[in-house]
């Protein structure tokens, strides 16, 4: 009988280029080192079996009725979806016992469905080639089809891709990526605020169709296509000019901020995170008061660069570029100030570029 494997995915910080993954823009993620962990054992029963840790939760079900799973709108949906897939691509899946666990936070903007779904994937496919641009689609499908999320690939694709000590400029239309080496001298905090509101998943579902009316108005296939002067020049509603606007700029922001990188311009990378933060707030309308705060109280702080909200938005977190040396005191004075505002102690990570997703063989 085959032993116990792990398999592990990280979740992700994405540095910059917000919304833009299903408008086929530009973005530019880490993988993180907090991931989620598949242990795989043989099932006794003859069944595939998934649970957690963290839920009382869990899901069985024959093998060969994979193909016909229906959502059961709970977290096993991420899973389920998963093998789904694998199975109308006539992936035969065995009969395992599937135990997760994870230290991606659940609704922080760090995308722990990504790391649900990946590592779940390796878990299925047992060390079986499959190509990972393949895996990052099926994936993204499993959550588009089945969990419902109109999401973009950006989640899935670093989870695979991801490598240490860098970011990867993802092109989310050709799904092509190139490697973003950061500067040395400065450190990535992601700031938990600890709030998730629920108008997120409804709210991200009308900025997807609003960008949809954008581009159908200006008669491109998607706003990557979309230029400044288009978006001015065309009649649209002006909540949806903005949705626009956002989308347009946030892609000429990833491509600056690309070259400051290189340039190790960190004044500039900081300066790029706070336009960014402000419009998502202003044009795009995704953030909270709680995130607003967090931005606006880091970019006073001595050695932090920049801060902007990261993820879907109305919460999670934020991502800060603060000079290694002023990383204790950093986080001590957001820690005392958040805590004395929303009398809320919120997570702090010292993020850190790591590689994609892999099963654990040490």
């Amino acid at each position: 009988m085959k032993g116990p494997r792990t398999f592990r995915a990280p979740g992700r910080v994405n540095l910059i280029g917000e919304h833009t993954d299903y408008n086929l823009g530009f973005v530019l993620p880490i993988a993180l080192h907090l991931s989620t962990y598949v242990e795989t054992s043989p099932s006794p029963d003859g069944l595939l079996r998934i649970s957690s840790e963290f839920r009382n939760i869990t899901l069985s079900w024959a093998p060969e009725e994979t193909a016909t799973l229906e959502p059961r709108k709970q977290w096993t949906d991420y899973v389920a979806g998963v093998a789904r897939e694998l199975a109308l691509l006539g992936v035969p899946l065995e009969a395992l016992e599937l135990k997760i666990r994870s230290d991606v936070p659940e609704g922080s903007g760090l995308s722990s469905s990504a790391a649900l779904e990946v590592s779940s994937a390796l878990a299925f496919l047992q060390g079986r080639e499959f190509d990972r641009l393949e895996l990052a689609r099926l994936c993204q499908r499993a959550e588009t089809g089945f969990v419902g999320l109109p999401s973009g690939i950006m989640d899935q694709y670093v989870s695979l891709f991801g490598q240490p000590r860098a970011a990867i400029r993802i092109d989310c239309r050709s799904l092509e990526h190139i490697t973003v080496t950061l500067p040395d001298d400065v450190q990535i905090i992601a700031i938990n605020s600890m709030v998730k509101h629920e108008l997120g998943a409804s709210a991200y579902r009308i900025r997807v169709q609003e960008c949809a009316i954008a581009s159908e108005a200006m008669g491109v296939a998607s706003l990557r296509d979309a230029t400044l002067a288009m978006i001015l020049k065309t009649p649209m509603p002006g909540e949806v000019r903005k949705r626009a606007r956002h989308v347009v700029t946030e892609n000429l922001r990833v491509e600056s901020f690309v070259e400051a990188a290189a340039a190790g311009d960190l004044a500039r990378m900081g300066q790029l995170f706070v336009e960014s933060h402000r419009s998502m707030q202003q044009d795009y309308a995704i953030t909270a008061d709680e995130v607003d705060f967090l931005v606006d109280e880091a970019i006073t702080k001595e050695g932090c660069y920049g801060a902007r909200m990261t993820g879907g938005g109305f919460g999670g977190c934020t991502v800060n570029l603060v000079a290694p040396a002023a990383v204790d005191a950093f986080e001590q004075a957001m820690r005392d100030a958040y805590k004395q505002r929303f009398n809320i102690d919120p997570n702090i990570f010292r993020c850190i570029p790591g590689p994609g997703a892999a099963e654990i063989t040490k």
